[in-house]
């Protein structure tokens, strides 16, 4: 399970277990759906939350700041704690550290959805966190783990087939109960967690015969508490930097000296959750690195977008959920070929090829952005980044995969996956400034993302839009020329559990 289009979770080594004996070969279908159903909490989460800021805004009078951390404070425990969270499950056992994982994080939804505030919601969103960080490693591991290796690509197909079809539906489904239901009705995207994840769990418990665990498996406890500190430092000093420089730039020097402490622990510990010796690798280093850069690009204007259509443009959030679409369509029709393509010519020519489309995309949302033309400004734009995404998203791994030997793929799989988690977390929190920033210079009165119908307020919500989509360019281009010039020397991907994914 993944928060960004195409992005597939680390699947943990197979522990010493007979598949017959973690799960019989007539209950492999309760497991797989119970997959799917836990992939499906987060694929809805990720992008009708995004959807929902204006109306979450409006009911809870929230700030800019506040709508940033409804989004950061998901993206901070899930980016740090993810690659600790995939060790749990050798070490407690792998479906019992999964199903706790869904429990945790459908408990969190309904306080999500009871939220009387800002800083309610805020809380209950860092809480959901850790249950993604707990259930995403989960969800494809216990596939992995009960399907022999013959029927393991096909059950894996099925997961991702069943997961791009959510992507696709969730952001329409939550669009129309946004639209037609009223302005509270947000709550409802995070309550329908719940029968979602009572299926699931009570399918997982029918489905597993014996999970054992292994009790001299460590688990970094204090790299993930001090890569917690470090991220809350970064991103709450980047999100004051405009209101409160000094306070800011204090945070900001406090998570870079945590985040040097993290590091530190990472190079002297005996089982770290991030080995940094794999870093050394330049071309894994790189593969890191355009995802960084890449996926930051993508999250900031993600979040943005449906900010300025409703609150500034005033569409309805079902019209705003389908500039989403082309971005699936794209990356479902697309991917399988590109991954075979990159495995045959290598993922640079690809990776570079597709950022530049990419930046193509944003540049032109740009400029039409003025105009608030949405048919013939937006939907082109996001075809050109769906696009762009659909050449980039299986390269990306098969760099990642390729990079590696084939016994370190699923740490290096989990580094990434906590690369893309960490770049939403940092753009989101960077940016706010210069779309207020923007927002204000073109005339704004209110605030950025808030409604309102203030003369001018539709133009400098654009404005602001623009701004980020420029940075958005920039930083995609930036990662196409990472990958013409660092990557050219990687080849196929060695089989593994993401390769090609």
């Amino acid at each position: 399970m993944s928060d960004r289009p195409g992005q597939v979770p680390a699947a943990e080594p197979a522990a010493p277990v007979f598949v017959s004996d973690f799960c019989a070969a007539d209950r492999r279908p309760l497991l797989l759906t119970a997959a799917i159903l836990a992939s499906a909490m987060g694929f809805i989460d990720g992008t009708v939350v995004a959807i929902a800021i204006p109306a979450i805004r409006d009911s809870l009078l929230a700030t800019l700041a506040e709508a940033q951390w409804v989004h950061n404070a998901y993206m901070l425990t899930l980016s740090a704690l993810i690659l600790v969270g995939g060790a749990f499950g050798d070490r407690f056992g792998l479906a019992r550290v999964f199903g706790t994982g869904i429990v945790l994080f459908v408990a969190a939804s309904l306080l999500c959805a009871m939220a009387t505030g800002p800083a309610f919601l805020i809380a209950a969103r860092a809480l959901q966190g850790i249950g993604a960080a707990i259930m995403v490693p989960g969800s494809l591991a216990v596939i992995a783990r009960a399907y022999p290796r013959g029927e393991r690509g096909r059950a894996i197909g099925i997961w991702a087939a069943a997961s791009a079809l959510t992507t696709a539906l969730g952001p329409v489904v939550g669009g129309m109960v946004l639209t037609f239901g009223g302005e509270s009705m947000w709550r409802w995207i995070f309550a329908v967690n719940l029968p979602m994840g009572i299926i699931s769990v009570a399918l997982l418990a029918r489905a597993v015969k014996r999970d054992p665990a292994r009790a001299g498996t460590p688990v970094d406890w204090l790299g993930a508490l001090l890569a917690t500190l470090a991220f809350l430092g970064i991103a709450w000093g980047l999100t004051q930097t405009e209101a409160h420089p000094r306070a800011g730039a204090l945070w900001l020097v406090a998570g870079v000296v945590v985040l040097g402490l993290f590091l530190l622990s990472q190079a002297r510990g005996r089982h770290p959750m991030m080995p940094l010796g794999m870093f050394r690798n330049r071309d894994f280093s790189a593969a890191n690195l355009v995802t960084f850069t890449l996926y930051s690009a993508l999250s900031m204007v993600f979040f943005y977008l449906p900010m300025t259509l409703v609150a500034g443009w005033g569409e309805s959030e079902i019209v705003t959920s389908i500039a989403f679409a082309p971005m699936t369509v794209f990356i479902a029709l697309l991917s399988p070929r590109m991954g075979r393509l990159a495995e045959s010519t290598g993922p640079a020519p690809l990776l570079a090829g597709g950022a530049v489309i990419v930046a193509a995309g944003y540049e032109v949302m740009a400029f039409t952005a003025p105009a608030e033309l949405f048919w013939w400004g937006v939907m082109p734009a996001m075809c050109l980044v769906g696009l762009g995404m659909s050449l980039v998203v299986a390269p990306l791994s098969t760099a990642v995969m390729g990079a590696v030997e084939e016994e370190e793929s699923g740490l290096a799989s989990g580094i990434n996956n906590a690369a893309t988690r960490l770049a939403g977390l940092i753009a989101v929190a960077a940016t706010g400034g210069l779309a207020a920033g923007a927002y204000a210079r073109a005339g704004g009165v209110a605030s950025f993302g808030e409604s309102s119908t203030t003369a001018g307020h539709a133009l400098a919500m654009s404005a602001g839009l623009a701004a980020i989509c420029h940075l958005a360019a920039a930083l995609s281009l930036i990662s196409a020329a990472i990958a013409w010039m660092a990557l050219r020397g990687v080849g196929s991907a060695r089989p593994g559990p993401e390769a090609g994914a």
